[in-house]
């Protein structure tokens, strides 16, 4: 491995996302610096924790239309059947809910959970509640994309949090979209539920750690 190699590897990835609230960060820290060196290294830390906070590591994805990989790095809150959002025109008809909780110090690049044509996104604003709880997914403000995938229709539903105030996301509606693939992020701890067919089999547990792009959550035609 060559040295530059070796450098790359060591440093993960800045989302660009990020650079205005580390550059904000930065300069807060260097202006309460100059009054008190204690106020410095307290900026200097959220600085380094924002940095942190918009990291973008590379992952590999597994590639089998089967398997449907989580959209987010946090800890799976929410195995089980609900009735995906009404602004997503799936109906009222319940499906398989997982729910990813991220916390201040996840990764928030979000990932889409399978590989599909992006047949609509949808926007509602709403509350901030605490994204751990239940009735967030209806009442909090959230951005959702219905994917048409090989095995059905799939909804990855980005839901802001108490702290997040901020739901990036830069996929379009008609267009195609790959398994693991970056489709946005949310500013600053949050939550994404997955809607998937009842014909997924889960393979995730309420507790569990999750990594965005990695962790299989549910699988298609699998063995209960």
């Amino acid at each position: 491995m060559s040295l530059v190699d070796t450098v790359k590897n060591a440093f993960v990835p800045i989302h660009r996302e990020g650079y205005p609230f580390i550059a904000a960060f930065g300069a807060a820290t260097l202006f309460l610096g100059y009054f008190s060196s204690i106020l410095f290294w307290i900026g200097l830390i959220l600085t380094a924790w924002c940095v942190y906070f918009f990291r973008d590591p590379e992952r590999v994805t597994p590639v089998d239309d089967r398997l449907v990989v989580s959209p987010a790095d946090g800890i799976i809150s929410a195995v089980g059947p609900a009735v995906p959002p009404r602004e997503l025109g799936l109906g009222d008809v319940e499906m398989t809910r997982i729910s990813v909780f991220m916390n201040v110090f996840s990764c928030h690049v979000n990932r889409s959970p399978v590989r599909g044509r992006i047949a609509k996104i949808e926007h509602r604003p709403g509350k901030f509640l605490n994204a751990e709880l239940d009735k967030a997914s209806t009442e909090n403000e959230r951005n959702g994309l219905v994917i048409e995938s090989p095995n059905g229709t799939v909804a990855a539903v980005q839901i802001a949090g108490l702290v997040a105030r901020r739901i990036v996301c830069w996929a379009e509606a008609g267009g195609s979209i790959g398994t693991g693939e970056r489709f946005g992020l949310i500013r600053f701890g949050s939550r994404v539920d997955v809607f998937l067919p009842l014909t997924a089999t889960p393979r995730v547990a309420v507790g569990q750690t999750a990594v965005g792009g990695e962790t299989v959550l549910a699988e298609f035609g699998g063995v209960a």
